[in-house]
């Protein structure tokens, strides 16, 4: 994919990490506690016992690291350059970690 096409996969992809970033802001506004069945179906038991033990110990401090992360990687990916190659590095690499937690999962990440 060359050019435009490769500019317009950035901006989609960047722009809903950022929609995603001000979700996550309204979710750990509203309700931190929204978090706390995400990982009930985690494939292997230290995505659950991690996810309870850590994330929900904190679950606003999680959810707003997360939501800095999205910002972070859709921000990368509409500056573009070499920016945007940390971008998709930054988007690959958390939906690979997202399959960790459930089957549900894939059906997002696959076609993601």
């Amino acid at each position: 994919m060359r050019g435009p096409e490769r500019r317009l996969g950035a901006s989609l992809v960047g722009g809903f990490f950022l929609v995603m970033g001000g979700v996550h802001l309204g979710l750990v506004s509203a309700d931190p506690e929204v978090y706390r069945h995400f990982a009930d179906h985690g494939l292997f038991d230290f995505v659950r016992n991690g996810w309870r033990d850590i994330v929900m110990a904190a679950p606003s401090v999680y959810g707003l690291l997360l939501m800095a992360g999205e910002i972070t990687a859709g921000t990368l990916l509409l500056v573009g350059g070499r920016a945007a190659v940390v971008g998709w590095g930054a988007v690959i690499g958390f939906h690979l970690l997202l399959l960790l937690f459930g089957w549900w999962s894939w059906l997002w990440c696959l076609p993601a």
